[in-house]
């Protein structure tokens, strides 16, 4: 990669960080709100419950993608973004473009999610 394209992979990286971090602290409000506006019944209750569950793992997933752009970034400050952490070999562009995170080639991911790491 030219060091213009690994500049704008992280760009992009630093884009997708913020966009997450923000629907955190929606999804935390939203989460807080819950519940605050005098619940009447046991509908309501378990309503509430679930989506607050809702809320909790969907955060959960959002502290992984922060964690894997993380990782993505630290990739590009050592000088081996794009490179699959498994094989050695080049990550496709357009993988990188779609999933600028991605730490394995599409043939090393399928093995991974088939074997494990």
């Amino acid at each position: 990669m030219s060091p213009e394209e690994m500049e704008q992979a992280r760009q992009n990286l630093l884009k997708m960080r913020r966009e997450i971090l923000r629907e955190v602290m929606a999804s935390q409000q939203a989460g807080n709100e819950l519940g605050q506006d005098g619940v009447g019944d046991i509908g309501d209750i378990s309503s509430n419950t679930y989506t607050r569950d809702v809320l909790m793992n969907l955060g959960e997933a959002q502290r992984q993608r922060i964690r894997d752009i993380d990782a993505a970034l630290e990739r590009i400050e050592e000088g081996e973004y794009g490179e699959c952490l498994r094989c050695g070999e080049e990550i496709s562009p357009r993988r990188l473009e779609v999933r600028p995170f991605s730490r394995y080639c599409v043939e090393c991911k399928a093995e991974v999610e088939k074997f494990g790491e």
